[in-house]
């Protein structure tokens, strides 16, 4: 489809779609995809979306079409041509069809119709009504066959009785309610699906790139098809290509959904949005630019609408077990009182309705809520998850502690003088995306000092970095590493790193072929909100906070010493320790949140209840973390955990109110209320109910529940 807009012609096949109609900034297609139940539409939509040049899209799962808004270059048209050919596997993985979006015309259209049917003589008032009314009955008859006795089932009933009895008010006003709890749950949807689509698009970075032997930093837009792309381990893989050197096991779940990471060797074709878990490649380019991130912005979308929180589950569920009930008791009342009015006015009173609809529209509106105030869920399921959360982890350095780390002292060794020792650690350390290292890198290039370029660097996740530096290895990491992973003898600076500890220092060792050249002593300050932060998050619930950290014993105590609201704290961690802390916390029957930010902090995140990632953290930490905070304010933390309580109040309050209200009318409808007045209230309350679920969830968050500084707004996050 290599075509300009205009020279698109109607009939033409693009894969499985054809092309039905054409305007300069505007093409619908039709497609027999719509049509299989595995097929999830709204998740095509999503990817449909992602191109670059596409304003909007619709698609019209009844009328197999598809309708997208472009901005009309012939790029825009290259680039969507390309995604409706190569329609990716994770595109059938719902298992269901998708539903038709109802807009606010459709509404308006079925009201319109419904009361400029009361003034039309006989025959054409019938006409009208059951033009109205036969789309839901259709969907009733069609979900009666397929799926047996639900909500949809109910409502064709109702209407198909008041029709046939002559209501024609009372069935068109179902009908229009009905479109209208549709739509209000579509609008709270469409806003969430928008705000995510603004904060997850991937931000601009920067690639390390490997040009004339050497190694370096350059814009990402400046990276060419040819270039050869170096990715370490936690880094995610910006660009799609082959690799040219290298062996690494990478996590592909963010593009197809497979959660065992595969072995990648050089030949191995790779995709932008993998994640290099351990191990280290050289990547030659073949796609660059937004192109490479549609999987990764269409995986994310997924993620966060795809599933649904338990509570909208059991909401669902017993809204289905609610339709048996209200058929049978219409069936008594026309038994047993032989009124076809009482029958039919019990009939129009779905207790399902609001309890199927008032879930999802507080939930969605409760995820939008909170990304507006800087907390991003991925998915309904950590709003459920956040409510249950009794204790919080930390990871301690760049959550609990600003992350701004300083070098405090230099200590060399070896002859070597502290200018040296700070420039060797940090070309070392240069290509490690860590606050450590780009501590020890701000100090070099504050000095102004050369740093020795680098033949070849590999990351040891939570230990450190070894270097070949002038054909010679050049190690920079934790005592634990040099000297008992390495056997780099280190007692000369014992009585030193003892005394700098003592201070809540954080100390990292130089060596160089077996050889001690120095520590490096770096300091990271409690952030100045952590302890309001602390007392917050208890007043909100949580009743025990502990703190993980691979720091030495004596750094770890400065920092409880600091904040007393800490109930625990753990020193000298590995990542599987802190793992495997994380679920012996589970096991003990605690509901756990962890927060972190760093490549080791990744099989954590991904073993607590809910992940919590900072917004400067890994890739790979970004990825595992089922929240993702947009500030670097802490007060996110109490915000999210006050969002999602507020979310499941609103949600009982909904159910209550249903059942409340619902019984009353039903009492009301087998007294003798007329099949009009009882589907006007039935209707009015569920309308109502769902006003109050979207409004009441989506509200902003007051300023006590707010961070302190404003949340990034979508084009900031955007940019």
């Amino acid at each position: 489809m290599n075509e300009t807009p205009e020279r698109v012609m109607v009939g033409q096949d693009v894969g499985r779609f054809t092309v039905a109609h054409v305007l300069p900034c505007r093409v619908r297609l039709t497609s027999p995809l719509f049509g299989d139940p595995s097929f999830d539409a709204g998740y095509f939509q999503a990817m449909v979306e992602a191109v670059p040049g596409v304003d909007e899209v619709r698609i019209n799962a009844r009328g197999k079409a598809l309708v997208v808004a472009h901005d009309g270059r012939a790029e825009t048209w290259r680039r969507l041509a390309a995604r409706l050919e190569d329609v990716p596997d994770e595109a059938y993985h719902c298992g269901r069809a998708a539903d038709s979006r109802v807009s606010l015309g459709d509404v308006a259209a079925k009201g319109l119709l419904t009361l400029a049917a009361t003034g039309l003589p006989y025959p054409a008032k019938a006409a009208v009504s059951w033009g109205v009314g036969l789309p839901t009955i259709v969907q009733g008859a069609e979900t009666l066959v397929t799926r047996g006795l639900k909500v949809e089932v109910l409502d064709g009933a109702a209407i198909t009785l008041s029709l046939l009895r002559g209501h024609y008010f009372t069935a068109g006003a179902i009908t229009t309610l009905l479109a209208l709890g549709r739509y209000l749950e579509d609008s709270t949807e469409k806003r969430s699906t928008a705000l995510l689509k603004g904060l997850l698009r991937p931000q601009a970075e920067t690639l390390w790139v490997v040009r004339d032997g050497v190694e370096s930093e350059i814009p990402a837009s400046q990276v060419q098809a040819g270039d050869v792309v170096v990715c370490g381990a936690g880094e995610l893989i910006p660009i799609d290509g082959v690799v040219a050197e290298g062996e690494a096991s990478v996590n592909q779940s963010s593009i197809s959904g497979e959660s065992v990471p595969v072995h990648i060797r050089p030949g191995d074709t790779v995709i932008s949005g993998s994640v290099v878990e351990e191990g280290r490649l050289l990547i030659t380019v073949d796609r660059v630019g937004s192109e490479t991130s549609l999987a990764r912005i269409s995986r994310f979308i997924e993620q966060s609408l795809r599933g649904k929180s338990k509570t909208q589950t059991k909401s669902s569920e017993l809204a289905d077990k609610l339709v048996p009930l209200t058929l049978a008791l219409a069936g008594i009342k026309l038994v047993t009182s032989r009124d076809m009015n009482r029958a039919a006015s019990v009939l129009t009173v779905d207790f399902s309705c609001a309890v199927k609809l008032a879930s999802p529209v507080a939930v969605r509106s409760g995820m939008y809520a909170a990304g507006k105030a800087g907390v991003l869920l991925k998915g309904a399921s950590a709003l459920d998850a956040l409510h249950d959360v009794d204790t919080i982890v930390f990871d301690k350095t760049g959550t609990l502690t600003t992350g701004e780390i300083a070098v405090t002292d230099l200590l060399p060794a070896d002859g070597l003088g502290p200018e040296e020792l700070l420039s060797l650690a940090a070309g070392a350390e240069e290509h490690y995306d860590h606050p450590v290292a780009r501590a020890v890198v701000r100090e070099a290039k504050a000095r102004k000092l050369p740093l020795p370029p680098i033949s070849r660097v590999d990351f040891i996740v939570a230990h450190g970095v070894s270097a070949t530096i002038d054909g010679q290895n050049v190690l920079v990491g934790s005592h634990h590493f040099i000297a008992e992973d390495e056997g780099v003898p280190c007692e000369a600076c014992d009585q030193a790193a003892h005394d700098l500890r003592r201070q809540g220092k954080s100390l990292l060792y130089v060596a160089r072929e077996k050889t001690l050249l120095g520590i490096i002593a770096l300091r990271d300050d409690p952030r100045p909100e952590a302890g309001a932060v602390l007392d917050a998050l208890k007043a909100a619930g949580i009743t025990r906070v502990v703190v993980l950290t691979g720091d030495h014993r004596e750094t770890a105590n400065a920092l409880a010493r600091q904040l007393p609201q800490i109930d625990d704290i753990h020193h000298e961690l590995k990542p599987e320790d802190k793992a495997a802390i994380v679920a012996e916390l589970k096991k003990s029957g605690r509901k756990l949140a962890y927060v972190g930010d760093g490549v080791n902090d990744a099989p954590a995140l991904m073993t607590a209840d809910v992940g919590i990632c900072m917004p400067n953290g890994a890739d790979l930490a970004r990825e595992a973390a089922q929240v993702l905070l947009l500030s670097e304010d802490l007060h996110a933390l109490p915000t999210a955990k006050k969002a999602a309580m507020r979310t499941n109040t609103i949600v009982k309050h909904c159910f209550y109110s249903t059942i409340g209200l619902n019984s009353l009318i039903l009492f009301m409808a087998g007294s003798g209320l007329s099949p009009l007045a009882s589907a006007l209230l039935h209707n009015v309350s569920t309308v109502g109910i769902l006003g109050y679920a979207a409004m009441a969830a989506g509200r902003p968050l007051d300023r006590a529940e707010k961070s302190a500084h404003p949340s990034l707004s979508t084009q900031e996050v955007a940019s």
